[in-house]
């Protein structure tokens, strides 16, 4: 492992150390909420809310509504984590920033995940909040969060079928 390696696990192990000072729950689905439905972490039972500003090493969103916590809940009994507010490549943070959210749920345990965005805005017959499935992507940017050493214990290509 690499330095850099080593010194983004640390940052990591702090941050999933605080999150734990916390809460006790052990989430087993996590979902990070897009435009439009950031609302749905507010009707969680139990909930308890982490500001995103107080995690050590966070990322901060700079995109208006996304609110920055961390809420730990239940949904239909099912032990949960809901992010409100994430943030975006095109906020000038790096891939391994992006995914930090995404690395968290993994050390926390969390093995089920789902991700919501706004990628329907262009459609005119859909508001913030409609849902649609998006089946495929092609990834423009040119960049790719599994670039770079293998320290997190993830294989190099991760089946994207599930």
């Amino acid at each position: 492992m690499t330095d850099s390696s080593k010194q983004a696990q640390q940052k990591l192990k702090q941050a999933v150390d605080y999150i734990r000072t916390k809460t006790d729950l052990k989430p087993v689905a996590g979902i990070i909420l897009g435009s439009g439905l950031g609302s749905f972490a507010d009707t969680l039972q139990n909930k308890i809310k982490i500001p995103t500003s107080e995690i050590p090493h966070y990322p901060r969103s700079t995109v208006e509504g996304h609110k920055g916590y961390l809420v730990f809940g239940t949904h239909a009994d099912i032990p949960i984590l809901a992010v409100q507010g994430r943030t975006h490549y095109y906020e000038g943070y790096a891939m391994k920033d992006v995914t930090f959210v995404v690395r968290i749920m993994q050390m926390l345990g969390i093995r089920h995940m789902m991700v919501t965005n706004a990628a329907g805005g262009i459609n005119p017959y859909f508001v913030p909040g409609d849902l649609m499935l998006i089946t495929d992507q092609v990834n423009f940017m040119f960049d790719n969060p599994l670039i770079g050493p293998l320290d997190y214990g993830e294989p190099r290509f991760p089946d994207m079928s599930d």
